[in-house]
């Protein structure tokens, strides 16, 4: 008999064939990192129940190489038994999609063999449903019941599981159904495996689906069908068919007995990067526990209370908090609780659990923080609201008054802050990593089978712990695999994640040079700082003893409820809901479109008794302000304005297209103008839509590409599709218009060259006329005097004399174009000084105007009572400017110019937009941060990609504007 061993990331699935190639048992079983026990215990029980001691054998799967190569087995690389099975099973298939546990990859098997497989995420796998299905307190299982229950899809993204619950975790928060959610997680795993693996090559013809998560869960493989517009076939016995390869390719037989001897007797070699111990005797931990058990808040009975307490709620991303204290701030009362996707039941259980101690409680104050800030005030009537980082210093002052630096580090979120002259100056949160964050000690703790407090307490005293490095999940999984192998011990492992932890949080989320920069009188805050191993590592890494309170999971609350202290009154007596009228609380969920503007939002309404409501999902204010924008002091408003207006004008030489994304978002007045004066009908992509995008996503030949060039696509496919579209330009442009405020004026590779990807990777363009040649528009001479051979190869009789008009008109349309925004820019601060708003110079690329881009932080920040400009308004106010990089690229010398400019306004903040992937903005980053810290100013950085929830983002607005005391 042959037996076929598939040894995946979290799976062995094993089959045994007879002579005749029929099977004649089959076993498919997670290892939870065991694999070679697992491994053992699997053949002994073939051996004695099936096969005898003799049969052929060959071993197959992303963990089974190491093993194979140990015991001298024959192994069969998986994409290679894969296309083994499917030519024997079945030859017709044209494509092969499948996902595992860890691993996803799709086989091009006809038009040119191929293979795409995931590198080193996780994303889009059975590994990120697993995570997500665990977020919505659901089982894989029972999540597909769900999700083929659902109403409407929501944007998610699902690159890694990070990314994704940075846009499902606020959806819970805000009372979206978890029907909706699931189903748009599958579709979102759907995105990325088509939009990350397949990088541009169509999937058509046969397709054949494979592995767990396909096989499992129906609705993914609808999702699948739905997306790629084919019926796919899901074959017998589809989460076998790398182990059939295997068994089909072999021909070696073995020795039963020998090999699962040779199995049990597999010894590591116990050789892997160290770490110092946390602790090197008994004596040194208990000094330790000693000294951070002296840092505790005064306590008292809520029976016993004498006066108005003060209520303090922190709705967290995976936790809700709740702090009851008494008017000298002894803590009377908390509450630590996972939000199970929904705080609002939770918050009511607590809220009744305060009446029932207490039926004649009187509450002062009751404040709100957290992700869930706002559906928690709305539903409860709380009296008000305090942004996470102003909660969290304010709990950390009251242990430390002079404290200089504050670190909270909870389930998924993490939020530090420098402080300077008692006011929080320098800001850092973790956008889209999660991996320096609670629940990335949790997911490997459960991996290995314990609970966190058991598992944080292994490492304590661990001899050897592993240097695991300070990388993202996926990355750390090879990590913790390999030094499992290599002999680590669940100790060692346990201390080495701890260390990880520290390392993450310093040296990627707040990119600190040395610890010493961050300061030396530090708070630690935040459920992960319970974890012994966690604050022992933070210590030791920054070299200084810091203050964990006894408290550090409820410093939210707490500091919410200190606030509220602060702010209340003498005398005051909250609006929160009272006993009765929690009783006879209702909350009911809808989801609905807004169709008040272009956005299309996909709001979630909360419905509460007594006419409240919480609408989420905005992105502006129309859905809660009656239709008001709030556009008049918001200048990205103002410039998509002047875009619109370049309207198509009939004329006699046909329909010609511009993509309206990348450099096109600046540089459509000129194109627009000259192509009009040459006689064209000028038509352009419109709008980036979701749609838009998902259209051209499967012609994105890199997943690791900004998502501005990966929506070019989308704008390319729509203009393809227009109707009367005769050709479509879209030129390459090594320089930009030079402007004269740096050492060139080079455009970034992307935006330069990205036309050489479109014309290679959209088959759309196939038959269609696309000008994509290198132009000069820097020296008007020169363009003047080419421009006429590049379009001659195109159209007939265009002559040198028209071209030059129309570049003349070109030119001159273009600098009043940017004349017309320096005005606005200069309307909207005289404006905004009159009626004493703050001023934000929101900084970026021309391309983030596009709201598909921004998501709307615009129109966040002005509903938070700020005027709005952009960089290219202000930069030509301080000119050219003297800094510490080369200054060659158009656009980072605007971010210099208008950063340098914002230092000399008192009322002005600069905040710098940048996108995922955006390699040159490396540098950017760090030299606008110079500038404005030079002169005393914060800078705040917003990271954007697909993601579309604003919850970070809306926590870093309001800490700046708390922080410059608006």
């Amino acid at each position: 008999m042959k037996i076929g061993l598939d040894i995946g990331s979290t799976t062995i699935k094993c089959v045994v064939l007879d002579k005749n190639d029929a099977i004649v048992y089959q076993s498919y079983e997670r290892h939870f990192s065991h694999i070679v026990s697992k491994a053992a215990e699997v053949l002994r029980r073939i051996e004695s129940e099936v096969t005898g001691r003799h049969a052929v054998l060959a071993i197959s799967g992303s963990a089974g190489m190491g093993l194979a190569d140990a015991c001298g087995l024959p192994f069969v690389q998986e994409v290679f038994a894969t296309r083994v099975a499917a030519q024997k099973l079945s030859p017709a298939t044209d494509v092969i999609i499948e996902l595992g546990g860890e691993d996803a990859k799709i086989l091009f098997l006809t038009g040119g063999m191929d293979v795409r497989m995931n590198g080193s995420c996780a994303g889009g796998t059975g590994a990120f449903i697993d995570q997500m299905a665990t977020l919505l307190k659901l089982t894989p299982e029972q999540m597909n019941e769900a999700a083929l229950q659902s109403e409407k899809l929501y944007t998610i993204a699902s690159r890694c599981g990070v990314f994704a619950k940075s846009d499902v975790q606020p959806l819970l928060n805000q009372g979206a159904r978890k029907e909706d959610v699931a189903a748009s997680i599958f579709a979102a795993v759907v995105n990325q495996t088509i939009g990350g693996l397949a990088q541009g090559r169509p999937i058509e013809g046969n397709v054949m689906y494979l592995g767990g998560p396909i096989t499992f869960l129906s609705k993914l493989k609808a999702s699948f069908d739905d997306a790629l517009g084919v019926c796919g076939v899901l074959p017998e016995n589809s989460l076998y068919y790398v182990a059939l390869g295997a068994a089909f390719y072999s021909d070696e037989a073995f020795d039963l007995e020998d090999v699962t001897a040779s199995l049990e007797n597999y010894s590591a070699t116990a050789d892997y990067a160290t770490s110092d111990p946390l602790f090197r005797t008994a004596e040194e931990y208990a000094a330790f526990a000693a000294r951070h058990a002296k840092a505790t808040v005064p306590r008292g009975e809520l029976a016993q209370a004498d006066g108005p307490v003060h209520i303090g709620i922190d709705a967290g991303s995976t936790t809700v908090k709740a702090a009851v204290i008494d008017g000298q701030g002894r803590l009377l009362y908390s509450s630590y609780q996972p939000n199970s996707g929904n705080p609002v039941p939770i918050i009511r259980a607590v809220l009744l659990e305060l009446y029932q101690q207490r039926p004649d409680l009187q509450v002062a104050s009751a404040t709100a923080t957290g992700y869930g800030e706002e559906i928690v005030k709305n539903a409860f009537s709380l009296d008000c609201g305090v942004v996470e980082t102003v909660a969290h210093f304010t709990a950390a002052k009251h242990f430390m008054p002079d404290v200089d630096f504050v670190i909270d580090i909870g389930g998924q979120d993490m939020k530090c802050f420098k402080v300077e002259h008692g006011a929080i100056s320098d800001i850092y949160l973790n956008e889209a990593c999660s991996s320096g964050c609670g629940s990335f000690l949790q997911t490997f703790a459960n991996a290995l089978g314990y609970e966190v407090p058991e598992f944080a307490r292994l490492g304590l005293f661990a001899d050897r712990p592993a240097d695991l490095g300070s990388r993202c999940t996926v990355f750390m999984n090879s990590s913790v695999k390999q030094a499992q192998k290599d002999g680590a011990s669940v100790e060692n492992i346990s201390a080495g994640l701890s260390i990880s932890v520290v390392k993450n949080a310093l040296y990627k989320v707040i990119r600190a040079s040395s610890p010493e920069e961050l300061g030396r009188r530090i708070v630690v805050q935040g459920g992960t700082f319970y974890n012994e191993a966690v604050l022992r590592a933070f210590e030791k890494e920054m070299g200084v003893e810091v203050v964990r309170p006894d408290i550090a999971g409820l410093m939210g609350a707490f500091g919410a409820a200190l606030h509220g202290r602060a702010k209340a009154a003498p005398g005051a007596r909250s609006g929160l809901l009272d006993a009765a009228a929690l009783q006879n609380f209702s909350h009911e969920v809808k989801a609905v479109t807004c169709n008040g503007c272009g956005n299309h939002c996909q709001l979630t309404v909360n419905l509460f008794d007594g006419g409240r409501r919480f609408i989420s999902g905005n992105r502006c204010e129309k859905p809660v302000a009656g239709g008001k924008s709030g556009g008049e002091l918001n200048m990205f408003e103002y410039k998509r304005g002047l875009l619109e207006a370049y309207r198509p004008v009939p004329g006699p030489r046909g329909r010609l297209g511009l993509p309206l994304g990348l450099n096109l978002y600046e540089l459509l007045p000129f194109w627009h103008t000259f192509f009009t004066q040459l006689g064209f009908e000028v038509v352009t992509s419109g709008a980036s839509s979701r749609e838009l995008y998902l259209a051209g996503q499967g012609t994105i030949p890199s997943d690791t590409v900004c998502f501005p060039a990966k929506l070019l696509h989308g704008h390319i496919d729509r203009l393809c599709r227009m109707e009367g579209v005769d050709a479509i330009f879209y030129p390459c442009l090594t320089y930009n218009v030079n402007e004269g405020m740096g050492d060139n004026c080079y455009n970034c590779p992307v935006v330069a060259y990205y036309p050489e990807v479109v014309a290679a990777n959209c088959r759309c363009l196939a038959g269609k006329k696309f000008i994509y040649d290198y132009i000069g528009i820097h020296r008007p001479r020169d363009f003047m005097a080419k421009m006429p051979v590049i379009l001659a190869k195109y159209f007939d009789r265009i002559t040198a004399g028209e071209v030059r008009r129309a570049a003349k008109a070109a030119y001159a349309e273009y600098e009043a174009h940017m004349q017309r925004i320096r005005a606005e820019g200069a309307r909207v601060i005289g404006t905004a000084r009159a009626q004493g708003r703050p001023i934000v110079v929101l900084s970026g690329r021309p391309y983030h105007l596009d709201p598909e881009v921004n998501h709307g932080i615009d129109k966040l920040i002005c509903s938070q009572g700020a005027a709005l400009v952009s960089e290219d308004s202000v930069a030509h106010l301080a000119g050219r400017q003297q800094v510490g990089v080369l200054n060659q690229w158009t656009y980072h010398s605007r971010l210099y110019a208008a950063a340098a400019y914002v230092t000399t306004q008192p009322d002005m903040e600069l905040v710098q937009l940048v996108s995922f992937g955006c390699g040159v903005d490396a540098i950017t980053t760090d030299e606008v941060k110079a500038i404005l810290q030079e002169k005393g100013k914060i800078y705040t950085q917003i990271k954007i990609d697909e993601i579309t929830n604003l919850g970070a983002v809306n926590i870093r607005l309001r800490s700046l504007f708390a922080a410059i005391g608006r």
